[in-house]
């Protein structure tokens, strides 16, 4: 087992947790932040929200989104052109966090993180109130340093995997990543 995994359940953790208790399933919703502009991004994350979204991503735009598709880098391309950075998206997060308890996860690629700095990144985004990170682009094998930092603020990491994934990286990617491991964990016939 990953010792960088919290023992305490996060509140995507939690959420899950009371969506199996319950039988239900989770809505994990995602919007590029500043698409078309923060101010709307605010209003439609808090709209998710209400309309019972379990968690929401919240994409921070980046220059070049490979990993994603036309729909998400053409979102991107408008919040970059509104002025949208990952210091407006911890802001936006801030925000959010006064009006609605719903877990935010952001949503990213390394490079703005790494500029910003790790440990900087995750004292922030724990201090305006997100619940996590998905970092695109970056392989669970390298990111033992972004994982402690995220670990050491009660931060959760999720990390991607294929439809293709072999079962032994499935299993490895599960290891690694917290918020939504910790129910299966804590459960192994969860589905």
């Amino acid at each position: 087992m990953d010792k960088t995994k919290t023992t305490t359940l996060t509140r995507i953790a939690r959420r899950f947790e009371e969506l199996r208790r319950t039988g239900e399933l989770g809505l994990v919703a995602f919007i590029t932040a500043g698409d078309p502009a923060m101010e709307a991004s605010e209003r439609i994350a808090l709209a998710l929200a209400q309309a019972g979204a379990d968690v929401i991503e919240l994409g921070v735009p980046f220059s070049d989104p490979v990993a994603d598709g036309p729909v998400i880098q053409r979102a991107s391309e408008r919040a970059l052109r509104s002025g949208t950075t990952l210091h407006g998206v911890l802001e936006l997060v801030k925000r959010l966090r006064t009006k609605t308890q719903v877990p935010l996860l952001l949503f990213s690629y390394y490079n703005p993180v790494l500029q910003m700095g790790l440990e900087k990144f995750a004292s922030a985004a724990a201090e305006v109130g997100a619940d996590g990170a998905l970092i695109t682009d970056i392989r669970p094998e390298e990111a033992g340093e972004y994982r402690e930092a995220m670990r050491a603020r009660g931060l959760d990491t999720v990390f991607l995997a294929a439809p293709t994934s072999p079962d032994a990286r499935l299993k490895m990617i599960a290891e690694v990543s917290s918020g939504f491991w910790q129910v299966k964990a804590a459960h192994p016939s969860y589905p």
